[in-house]
């Protein structure tokens, strides 16, 4: 039977991961309903989808007796009541990333989803072919042991509001430095950082442009990051380790290719049946059918990204913006 979803927005990245979804097979996914605070997006939305339901409120959307997972892909200050929304109407949950603005938000959605004991995951890179293949490398230690990691991360986006607007939940760390933060986490296998030294510029509007971030692991290992909302920086990322070395080229949030001691690798996702808004957004597809076959069996939190992943992730975001001078509304509540 196919796993039935809902998509919560209408907006650019619910357009990509609907795309997602369509290259999957049929059989074992479907879009049943979108909706959006608006109707007419919603319809227009549906229009361009081929998505029979749409709903003009997400209450109506989690009032949907057919949906058996919801797509969150509304801005990151809205995640928490639109968590709360579809877990206490028992639906599970694949949330964009962040999952939360603050870890007390995070703690909030985990213990709703697991009060209402339904399914809950946060948007995360480890399902690229790429990085399950990094994954792969490091446990089964083909580059020695880890001793340094370094990624970074920046695109000029200052022109786009929600990206610079504090009550848009604005800023580098959130937006995009998380794919470096989760990069990392994800080599370190989710062990807790023993200390963190952060350092950024911010806008006048309060969030942060720029920041590098150095983390001390256990054993003397060590990883740094950069991320910028001003400036384009190179965007790769390297595992170094005591037998050599993975590098991601180029576009690390989102890998098709590794060169590992210099031989290179291409891990292609599949092609749109239309325009993306953001690159290699088809690799989305992987979590969908990660989401699946938790649900099959009876899951309610996935064994790679972990609700334990995603409270650690938002521990460190904490962290950094406090060093960094980046408070949100949120964070007063």
């Amino acid at each position: 039977m196919a796993t039935r979803w809902g998509i919560c927005s209408a907006g650019r990245i619910s357009h990509d991961f609907t795309v997602a979804l369509k290259t999957l097979p049929h059989e074992d996914h479907q879009v049943v309903a979108v909706a959006a605070r608006k109707l007419e997006d919603a319809q227009e939305f549906a229009t361009k989808h081929s998505i029979s339901r749409v709903y003009g409120s997400y209450e109506e959307l989690a009032r949907d007796p057919d949906i058996d997972v919801v797509y969150i892909g509304v801005i990151h200050p809205y995640h928490l009541s639109t968590c709360l929304l579809f877990t206490n109407a028992k639906k599970n949950v694949l949330c964009e990333k962040p999952l939360a603005m603050n870890t007390k938000e995070v703690k909030e959605i985990l213990s709703s989803a697991k009060r209402n004991d339904v399914f809950l995951m946060e948007v995360r890179m480890e399902f690229f072919p790429a990085s399950v293949e990094i994954r792969r490398l490091v446990d089964q230690g083909e580059v020695g042991e880890v001793k340094m990691v370094r990624s970074e991360f920046g695109v000029p986006i200052s022109h786009v509001p929600r990206s610079v607007q504090k009550e848009l939940g604005g800023g580098a760390i959130l937006d995009i430095g998380i794919y470096c933060l989760q990069f990392i986490c994800m080599v370190f296998n989710g062990e807790k950082p023993e200390s963190i030294q952060a350092m950024g510029v911010c806008l006048e509007t309060g969030v942060d442009e720029t920041v590098v971030v150095t983390l001390k692991f256990s054993r003397n290992r060590m990883a740094v990051f950069s991320c910028s909302s001003g400036v384009k920086l190179p965007n790769d990322a390297i595992i170094a380790g005591t037998k050599g070395n993975i590098r991601i080229p180029d576009h690390m949030w989102c890998p098709t290719s590794l060169e590992v001691n210099g031989k290179e690798t291409q891990y292609p996702v599949p092609e749109p049946y239309l325009p993306l808004n953001f690159l290699n957004s088809t690799g989305m597809r992987y979590e969908a059918e990660e989401v699946r076959q938790c649900l099959l069996k009876g899951l309610n939190e996935s064994a790679v990204v972990s609700h334990a992943d995603s409270l650690l992730l938002a521990e460190l975001e904490d962290e950094i913006r406090r060093q960094v001078g980046v408070v949100y509304s949120q964070d007063s509540k």
